[in-house]
């Protein structure tokens, strides 16, 4: 199973890609709930219960308590705490695929590293060097 599932990932074909997307398309929806219902909680936690998706730079001049309130009133926000999330998904994600492709030059190495057959004639040259030699001999 293993060695069906290497030649699967090493084929480059278009199916392989379109699996390889629906898959990574996934996988983010997984860290993006990680970041934001696992890991972001408890930081917020630590820093004084601040909830990060929450954060905003209000740039209307107005007071506004949360951002919803914000946003409820179309004034113009910069949402940076959704951006601090944004990039944690974004560091999970590139540390992901990097331990992946790393794995598989690992993979790829250890192919290489492989000892070569043994040098001499292949069982088809030895069968054609007999023919040779009986139609020699007629």
């Amino acid at each position: 199973m293993f060695k069906e599932f290497k030649e699967f990932a090493m084929r480059g074909n278009v199916v392989d890609l379109a699996v390889g997307i629906i898959i990574g398309g996934a996988f983010g929806k997984i860290t993006t709930s990680l970041v934001n219902d696992v890991i972001m909680p408890p930081i917020g936690l630590l820093l004084g219960k601040m909830d990060f998706s929450s954060l905003f730079i209000n740039l209307s001049g107005e007071n506004y308590a949360t951002l919803a309130a914000a946003e409820a009133a179309s004034a113009p926000v910069i949402r940076y705490g959704a951006f601090v999330n944004t990039l944690l998904d974004f560091v999970i994600v590139a540390f992901a695929i990097f331990l992946l492709v790393r794995t598989i030059n690992r993979l790829k190495k250890a192919e290489e590293a492989a000892p070569p057959p043994p040098p001499g004639p292949s069982a088809e040259e030895k069968l054609l060097g007999e023919i040779r030699d009986l139609l020699k001999t007629r």
